[in-house]
Protein backbone atom coordinates (compact mmCIF):
# COMPACT_ATOMS: atom_id res chain seq x y z
CA UNK A 1 0.00 0.00 0.00
CA UNK A 2 1.52 3.66 -1.02
CA UNK A 3 1.55 6.13 1.99
CA UNK A 4 2.42 9.83 2.31
CA UNK A 5 5.66 9.94 3.89
CA UNK A 6 5.44 13.40 4.97
CA UNK A 7 4.34 16.73 4.20
CA UNK A 8 5.96 18.35 1.31
CA UNK A 9 4.72 22.38 1.78
CA UNK A 10 1.59 24.25 3.23
CA UNK A 11 -0.15 27.09 1.19
CA UNK A 12 -2.49 29.19 1.94
CA UNK A 13 -4.49 32.70 0.67
CA UNK A 14 -3.74 35.59 2.02
CA UNK A 15 -5.29 39.74 1.43
CA UNK A 16 -1.85 40.72 1.08
CA UNK A 17 1.00 37.78 0.34
CA UNK A 18 4.12 39.66 1.01
CA UNK A 19 2.56 41.85 4.37
CA UNK A 20 1.87 38.38 5.86
CA UNK A 21 4.71 36.67 4.72
CA UNK A 22 6.64 40.09 6.33
CA UNK A 23 4.88 39.25 9.57
CA UNK A 24 5.49 35.91 9.70
CA UNK A 25 9.64 36.67 8.89
CA UNK A 26 9.25 39.54 11.73
CA UNK A 27 7.58 37.71 14.55
CA UNK A 28 8.43 34.20 13.85
CA UNK A 29 11.66 34.03 12.28
CA UNK A 30 10.35 32.43 9.13
CA UNK A 31 12.96 32.97 6.42
CA UNK A 32 12.17 35.03 2.94
CA UNK A 33 13.36 32.83 0.06
CA UNK A 34 11.00 35.52 -2.42
CA UNK A 35 7.85 34.43 -1.02
CA UNK A 36 7.87 31.07 -0.19
CA UNK A 37 10.30 29.13 2.25
CA UNK A 38 12.17 25.93 2.12
CA UNK A 39 12.46 24.61 5.33
CA UNK A 40 15.11 21.99 5.06
CA UNK A 41 16.05 18.86 6.66
CA UNK A 42 17.94 15.27 6.44
CA UNK A 43 16.16 12.13 5.79
CA UNK A 44 16.09 9.91 9.18
CA UNK A 45 16.60 6.60 6.83
CA UNK A 46 19.62 7.57 4.38
CA UNK A 47 21.80 10.43 6.86
CA UNK A 48 23.09 12.70 3.82
CA UNK A 49 20.19 13.11 2.19
CA UNK A 50 18.20 16.14 1.99
CA UNK A 51 13.85 17.45 2.21
CA UNK A 52 12.18 19.45 2.71
CA UNK A 53 9.25 21.31 3.46
CA UNK A 54 8.03 24.35 1.46
CA UNK A 55 5.96 27.28 3.27
CA UNK A 56 4.32 29.86 0.69
CA UNK A 57 1.40 32.32 0.60
CA UNK A 58 -0.99 32.92 -2.53
CA UNK A 59 -2.67 35.78 -3.30
CA UNK A 60 -6.48 35.84 -2.09
CA UNK A 61 -7.58 35.04 -6.25
CA UNK A 62 -5.52 32.33 -6.85
CA UNK A 63 -7.25 29.44 -8.85
CA UNK A 64 -4.49 27.27 -8.07
CA UNK A 65 -6.97 25.55 -4.83
CA UNK A 66 -9.50 24.83 -7.14
CA UNK A 67 -12.06 23.54 -7.41
CA UNK A 68 -11.82 23.70 -3.75
CA UNK A 69 -12.92 26.76 -2.03
CA UNK A 70 -10.88 26.33 0.82
CA UNK A 71 -8.33 29.40 1.80
CA UNK A 72 -4.94 26.26 2.04
CA UNK A 73 -3.84 23.47 0.53
CA UNK A 74 -1.20 20.64 1.19
CA UNK A 75 1.27 19.16 -0.31
CA UNK A 76 2.10 15.38 0.70
CA UNK A 77 5.35 13.55 -0.26
CA UNK A 78 5.02 10.49 -1.57
CA UNK A 79 7.09 7.49 -3.17
CA UNK A 80 5.86 6.67 -5.73
CA UNK A 81 2.93 8.86 -7.31
CA UNK A 82 1.79 6.41 -10.44
CA UNK A 83 1.20 4.09 -7.65
CA UNK A 84 -0.82 5.94 -5.50
CA UNK A 85 -2.91 7.36 -8.03
CA UNK A 86 -3.74 3.92 -8.92
CA UNK A 87 -4.54 2.73 -5.59
CA UNK A 88 -6.75 6.29 -4.90
CA UNK A 89 -8.54 5.76 -7.90
CA UNK A 90 -9.29 2.09 -7.63
CA UNK A 91 -10.60 3.31 -4.40
CA UNK A 92 -13.17 6.25 -5.95
CA UNK A 93 -11.05 9.21 -4.84
CA UNK A 94 -11.73 12.15 -7.49
CA UNK A 95 -8.41 12.94 -9.15
CA UNK A 96 -8.20 16.98 -11.03
CA UNK A 97 -6.61 17.41 -13.83
CA UNK A 98 -3.19 15.25 -14.96
CA UNK A 99 -0.10 15.00 -13.30
CA UNK A 100 2.25 17.20 -14.26
CA UNK A 101 6.12 16.92 -14.08
CA UNK A 102 8.64 19.67 -13.82
CA UNK A 103 12.05 20.79 -12.29
CA UNK A 104 10.82 20.24 -8.73
CA UNK A 105 9.38 16.32 -9.33
CA UNK A 106 5.94 15.42 -10.24
CA UNK A 107 2.42 16.48 -8.92
CA UNK A 108 -0.91 15.43 -8.85
CA UNK A 109 -3.84 16.27 -6.95
CA UNK A 110 -7.43 14.78 -5.38
CA UNK A 111 -9.97 16.22 -3.46
CA UNK A 112 -10.63 15.37 -0.08
CA UNK A 113 -14.53 14.38 1.51
CA UNK A 114 -14.80 17.76 2.86
CA UNK A 115 -13.90 19.18 -0.75
CA UNK A 116 -10.17 20.00 0.24
CA UNK A 117 -7.84 20.43 -3.04
CA UNK A 118 -4.45 18.18 -1.66
CA UNK A 119 -1.51 18.14 -3.78
CA UNK A 120 0.71 14.98 -3.55
CA UNK A 121 4.15 14.82 -4.34
CA UNK A 122 6.99 12.91 -5.93
CA UNK A 123 10.20 14.86 -5.39
CA UNK A 124 12.89 14.10 -8.11
CA UNK A 125 15.32 10.95 -7.57
CA UNK A 126 17.40 13.09 -4.99
CA UNK A 127 15.00 13.79 -2.95
CA UNK A 128 12.65 10.61 -2.78
CA UNK A 129 11.58 9.15 0.64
Amino acid sequence: MERVTGIGGVFFKSEDPKKLQAWYVEHLGVPDEGGYVAFRWMEKDRPGEEGMTVWSTFPKDTKHYQPSSAPFMINYRVRDLDAMLVQLRAAGVETVGEPESGPYGRFAWVMDPDGNKVELWEPPPSETP
